[in-house]
């Protein structure tokens, strides 16, 4: 238990001191403040631009409900794709290094490598998709002058299930193949599967692949089915993915 403690801060000093403590940050800072300031201007923008080929159409007046459907949009694609490549090598690049090795010379297991990392990182998207969505909803009470706080969190909660899902995936790609571009590449499969599944009701309604319209209809409040199944299939198939990464880990070489 003190190795996997110490290993977990080594895992937290390792985001804060790389590349990862600047990219997936800025990426979602930067989404959660031009997103209500681009919800908002948008219509001036079309207007002043294109208004004589629109023949002079006008466009329904922004409110608060669009930055918040800009920022789940923002997260559904832009950073989804981010955090799919970006974590494509979260255990390869260690085991293609040699620094697998390294830290498992102390009293590591391999199980503990491969969980403390899937944990540390999943505490790291909750502080990011937080400070985004604090962010988000500052930044729109600035813009629009009002923006209720419910609709806004439960859609960036929702959103956040299906991040750790997707991270979960990429840890056991990344434990299946060696090559973090490959890892990336299937990741991004995953991820095309989940869209068009979500076009079968019955696979929306039950599956993972269902969140990211639940986060959709939460954000713009019409949402009025909860529906738990995708929120607790997703966590439990998290649970899954990390136990079959640790046993594939387990029974590799080095």
């Amino acid at each position: 238990m003190n190795a996997a403690i110490v290993f977990a801060r080594k895992e937290a000093r390792e985001i804060l001191r790389t590349w990862r403590i600047w990219v997936l940050p800025c990426i979602v800072l930067f989404l959660a403040l031009s997103g209500p300031l681009l919800a908002r201007y948008t219509p001036e923008i079309i207007g002043a631009v294109a208004g004589n080929q629109l023949g002079h159409l006008t466009l329904p007046t922004p409110t608060y409900v669009d930055a918040y459907a800009q920022w789940i949009k923002n997260l559904g694609q832009i950073v989804v794709i981010a955090l799919i490549i970006i974590y494509g090598g979260i255990v390869s690049a260690e085991t293609n290094s040699g620094t697998a090795t390294l830290v498992l010379t102390k009293p590591v297991s391999r199980s503990a490598f491969v969980v403390v990392k899937a944990m540390v990182q999943t505490v790291f998207l909750c502080a990011l998709v937080a400070l985004g969505t604090l962010v988000t909803w500052g930044t729109t009470a600035v813009v629009f002058g009002t923006a209720p706080a419910s609709g806004l969190w439960r859609a960036s909660l929702v959103w956040l299930v299906l991040a750790v899902f997707l991270l979960a995936v990429m840890v056991f790609f990344s434990v299946l193949i060696p090559a973090p571009a490959g890892a990336s590449g299937a990741g991004l499969g995953v991820f095309l599967l989940l869209t068009i599944a979500a076009l079968w009701p019955p696979l929306a309604k039950y599956s993972p692949a269902g969140l990211a319209g639940q986060a959709a209809d939460l954000a713009t409040n019409s949402h009025h089915d909860w529906l738990p199944w995708p929120l607790v299939s997703a966590l439990a198939l998290c649970v899954l993915l990390v136990a079959a990464a640790t046993l594939i880990f387990r029974r590799r070489e080095l």
